[in-house]
């Protein structure tokens, strides 16, 4: 199935709202789902969404065939199911859309944050869904967007390169050849490990908003987040965390982009430390802070990112004590078990595996284990 024509947008926030868009401009057929219609009633009505966009970016009225908050209706006739919202709501979406898929139907999670796409595929079967589908994740999300308001959007640039992994990764050609008109841009990730270890926000996002909170809470966010909270001390601290992440995925045989790369590739900017890098990276110059610590950054990448690296860690012998400290600190501030509610290997059934079984498993799945757990 590579003549795709039918997308499903799962969820209408500034992401899903200006992949809708992009997509009905290029000519492809859409529906967009929302949990809660209210919030997509004037979409229906004016049947689709006004995009703005950088020079030479897409723009104009995407026609939007269907806006609904039933899953079964929006995922009926799609063949490529693209899930654009936050990484936390994944199980319960995964849940709400197992008994209604159809097969070689394909989902992509933008993005997967860490190990997405196993607990997407976990939830999936659990709950029913006994059909065959194709589940993949990207490493990041393609656009830098925004809305403008409730039938708008504005993107401001789309990423040249974004590295996507199915699971199992033997249908990661597949995938990528599905959406390829629609999305050129997006490369092979190697597998949902690469894709889910090489996630950045896990280490800018939540320790920065931790050490900045006190700030955060006095002015309501009224500074610029990379700037001014990027102290040499604070850049100390995310240089740690980043160093365990890079040696969890050596313990998986990944050889990750450590913060330093990831910063001279995405933004060409150098400097001997991660402090330099930030401060010498211009677009990071006018970003405020945000207002409020239940905010994003703690409640969905601490359980979501951090979590599942820790877990990662403590199963092949890696050190992660910053990383916990962050976990723990975020425990506290926002008075919940973040380790309870995250991504832990327990939950996804795959905490009996060796290094070279769960590589097997991501790479051509379960059928080429002799035996797993869960």
């Amino acid at each position: 199935m590579t003549d795709i024509s039918r997308f499903a947008v799962i969820g209408a926030g500034n992401g899903g709202k200006a992949m809708a868009a992009h997509l009905a401009l290029m000519g492809f057929d859409v529906s967009l789902y929302n949990r809660t219609y209210a919030h997509v009633e004037i979409i229906a009505k004016r049947g689709g969404i006004d995009l703005e966009s950088y020079e030479g970016g897409p723009k104009g009225f995407g026609k939007i065939r269907l806006v609904t908050d039933d899953i079964a209706t929006a995922i009926k006739d799609a063949q490529v199911i693209m899930v654009v919202l936050p990484s936390s709501a994944h199980a319960e979406i995964a849940q709400k859309m197992a008994c209604h898929l159809k097969e070689g139907q394909t989902i992509i999670l933008h993005p997967g944050r860490t190990l997405g796409a196993i607990e997407f595929d976990v939830i999936l079967r659990r709950s029913g869904c006994n059909v065959e589908v194709n589940v993949a994740e990207a490493e990041t999300f393609i656009y830098a967007s925004r809305t403008d308001g409730p039938a708008q959007a504005r993107i401001f640039r789309i990423k040249e390169a974004v590295p996507l992994a199915a699971l199992p990764a033997v249908k990661t050609p597949l995938v990528l050849e599905q959406i390829r008109i629609a999305f050129p841009q997006y490369i092979d990730g190697i597998n949902v490990l690469h894709t889910g270890l090489n996630n950045m926000g896990a280490i800018f996002h939540p320790a920065l908003t931790i050490l900045n909170a006190g700030w955060i809470e006095a002015t309501h966010g009224d500074f610029q987040f990379y700037i001014d909270g990027v102290t040499p001390s604070v850049a100390r601290v995310l240089e740690i965390l980043d160093r365990e992440r890079v040696t969890v995925a050596s313990a998986l045989g990944i050889r990750a982009r450590t913060a330093l790369e990831w910063l001279e590739l995405a933004y060409n900017v150098t400097g001997e430390t991660l402090h330099e890098r930030i401060h010498n990276q211009t677009g990071y110059y006018g970003i405020k802070a945000p207002a409020t610590l239940n905010h994003r950054y703690i409640f969905e990448d601490v359980p979501m990112s951090l979590v599942p690296i820790a877990s990662l860690g403590e199963r092949y012998g890696v050190s992660v004590n910053g990383i916990n400290s962050v976990i723990r600190l975020a425990c506290i501030i926002h008075r919940t078990d973040y380790w309870r509610r995250g991504r832990t290997l327990e939950k996804l059934g795959i905490k009996d595996l060796s290094v070279s079984e769960l590589t097997t498993y991501v790479t051509s799945g379960w059928k080429d284990i002799e035996s797993f757990s869960g």
